[in-house]
């Protein structure tokens, strides 16, 4: 019996087709192809082994699906219950509880609210006004501020003084924000993560956003390091696609952005080099979990997050 890969994508252009040649090219009994939905009845039976995800955060109708699709047996990377529940707050403290180092963070309270959200009474439990020189001291400046549950560099804001905090804060509406420290990196490293057990780490400068073909940009200690914690924390969300953004301070490396289940795999982004090692281990991995199914409603005991230990 020949088993279904599907791939969900939204407007990427170089990964989807070149990743789809390469599962259909292998000859493996796994074939891969575009998912096609058009409304999905509760009683339905799901026709694929396999679904990747690259864009249910961005189409609320596909996560409803992919959540169905988990309960049907299917393995969805990544687990759509786990990417629902994420948020850049709570994976600084996870990350902190696992011992990864992470910059000083405060999630804020919303600047705005929807409508019948009644000041006075709905929000009775927030103390008011923030305490803002309090949240300064704590992360020092300059300080970032981002989106809680955004990603691709939106939303976010590198402060040099209180007002500029305040005023970056006043202008994000319904958004909900955290505030960190400020990392004065003289590394930075990204690493692409597949599997739970694969790590690339790949020489990045965020300025440019630009990836640098050189291997021997880590001592063996740092690398070792890196690609440890990254271990610990993709196996401890269990996503089998992520990113992790390391900055490196005096030999440490601190974890900045490390909650991108869709991760960047564009052929211009990632260079012709490490894009042909995206495409292989994508289709490698995809396989794998086609002809060895893994139960992903298993992994719904939380608890199992908290050690890394899935």
């Amino acid at each position: 019996m020949t088993l279904k890969v599907g791939l969900l994508v939204g407007r990427e252009w170089s990964f989807p087709p070149a990743f789809i040649e390469e599962v259909n090219k292998r000859d493996a009994g796994v074939v891969a192809e575009y998912v096609k939905l058009g409304g999905t009845r509760a009683e339905e039976s799901t026709e694929y082994a396999v679904i990747i995800d690259r864009i249910s955060h961005e189409i609320p109708y596909y996560r409803s699906f992919l959540k169905f699709a988990v309960l049907q047996g299917v393995t969805v990377v990544n687990n759509p219950f786990m990417w629902t529940a994420d948020d850049k707050f709570f994976g600084t403290a996870l990350a902190h509880n696992l011992g990864v180092a992470v910059p000083k963070t405060v999630v804020l309270p919303n600047k705005e609210y929807v409508p019948g959200i009644v000041h006075t009474e709905s929000l009775r439990n927030l103390a008011y006004p923030l305490d803002w020189r309090g949240i300064a001291e704590y992360v020092g400046m300059p300080c970032v501020l981002k989106d809680a549950h955004g990603g691709g560099w939106k939303d976010v804001f590198i402060c040099h003084s209180l007002d500029e905090l305040i005023y970056y804060y006043d202008h994000t509406g319904l958004r909900t924000m955290i505030v960190q420290e400020f990392i004065t990196w003289d590394h930075y490293i990204r690493c692409l993560c597949l599997g739970q057990e694969e790590v690339l780490p790949i020489k990045y400068d965020p300025h440019q956003r630009m990836y640098h073909v050189e291997h021997e940009h880590m001592t063996p200690e740092l690398g070792q390091r890196v690609v440890g914690d990254s271990l610990k924390l993709v196996r401890a969300l269990g996503y089998d696609m992520n990113s992790v953004e390391w900055a490196v301070r005096d030999g440490v490396p601190y974890a900045i952005d490390f909650m991108n289940p869709a991760p960047d795999m564009d052929i211009n982004s990632l260079t012709p080099f490490y894009f042909q090692w995206a495409v292989e281990h994508m289709a490698d991995m995809a396989i794998r979990l086609a002809q060895n199914p893994r139960s992903q409603r298993a992994a719904l005991g939380w608890d199992a997050m908290f050690t890394a230990n899935r």
